[in-house]
């Protein structure tokens, strides 16, 4: 392998989808100089994380948009802190050398060491699942797999690049403006002496009705002096777990432009701790179909000029995954 990894003693690749290329079970042994040649300048060329010569019976490419959406928000339902860590990870099963096209919200708003720019790109050719959403998204920052050719991202503003094969990360990005927050908590917390709580949740979903979230989870602290809790809801189960100090309120699926209700009296031991409960924050994780920062791919293209396949012979597949992070409501 030193071939791959060193010439000379210098080093040449080290791109782990390259090697494993080479790296097999059996070893590869070069018959001739044309392979050697062939090896050397896959691994020394430009387009060092891909090999020459692939080929599929079915030209497929999967794009998931997966956005992690985190969120600090006041009783009052004022948002303290927001932002949404995005990732675009791509499944590529392309013969060939294909390049790809890829582009997204009309405008992009860049803002990078303290510089802004505004950034248009075309939105014709449009696939199926490819329309839709905001006119603009602001990025703060954004990181690209090594194939993509950064100069045509600033002067064309779409993402060109020849990928990978298989699986691969093409670009990490980071948003603090214009999130669209899934749902909102309204929590009620009222003190019925010492021995007694009463508390009151209801959560809202701000998605279109045609949508549905899943695996959606409550979680409401108690105070650790907290001998019984009674729980109503309406809609899910709901149990106090008292191992881990909290009322977790469970929903299988939620649509949107709905609300749920929780009602809890909670029964308080006495103790000599005059300690005030500082009261943590609800928590929430949840799964919705879209990107709530408004992330929205506008079309993919694929162009293999050796090749005899276009662009519509290629099966495209689009999805976009928000999840909680860190979604808290203070009470």
């Amino acid at each position: 392998m030193t071939l791959e990894i060193l010439d000379f003693g210098y080093p040449q690749n080290t791109d782990t989808g390259i090697l494993k290329t080479f790296i097999t079970q059996q070893g590869i042994k070069s018959q001739s100089k044309e392979e050697t040649s062939q090896i050397t300048s896959q691994v020394t060329g430009q387009i060092g994380w891909r090999r020459e010569g692939i080929k599929y019976r079915r030209n497929e490419l999967f794009l998931d948009v997966l956005e992690s959406v985190n969120l600090l928000m006041s009783p009052q339902g004022q948002v303290l802190s927001a932002h949404v860590a995005g990732r675009i990870v791509m499944k590529s099963y392309l013969s060939g050398m294909p390049e790809c096209k890829f582009g997204i919200n009309d405008k992009l708003l860049m803002e990078s060491k303290g510089k802004s720019s505004t950034d248009e790109t075309s939105s014709t050719g449009r696939s199926s699942g490819m329309s839709g959403g905001k006119t603009s998204i602001a990025i703060d920052d954004c990181q690209f797999h090594q194939c993509v050719k950064l100069s045509k991202f600033e002067t064309e503003h779409s993402i060109s690049f020849i990928p990978p094969d298989g699986e691969f990360e093409l670009m990490r990005y980071r948003t603090t403006k214009d999130i669209s927050l899934p749902f909102r908590v309204i929590p009620l917390v009222r003190e019925v002496g010492r021995q007694k709580m009463e508390v009151k949740v209801v959560v809202k979903s701000n998605f279109k009705p045609s949508l549905l979230a899943q695996k959606v989870e409550v979680r409401i602290p108690t105070p650790l002096n907290t001998s019984g809790v009674q729980v109503i809801c309406m809609k899910g189960k709901a149990k106090y777990k008292a191992s881990e100090n909290a009322i977790v309120w469970k929903i299988k699926r939620m649509g949107g432009m709905k609300e749920c209700q929780l009602s809890a009296e909670i029964e308080l031991l006495n103790t000599n701790d005059k300690k005030k409960w500082t009261r943590p924050p609800i928590s929430m994780n949840f799964e919705v179909p879209f990107a709530p920062s408004g992330f929205k791919v506008r079309y993919l293209k694929v162009f293999e000029p050796k090749l005899n396949y276009s662009d519509h012979d290629v099966i495209k597949w689009v999805r976009y995954i928000g999840k909680s992070g860190l979604y808290e409501t203070r009470c």
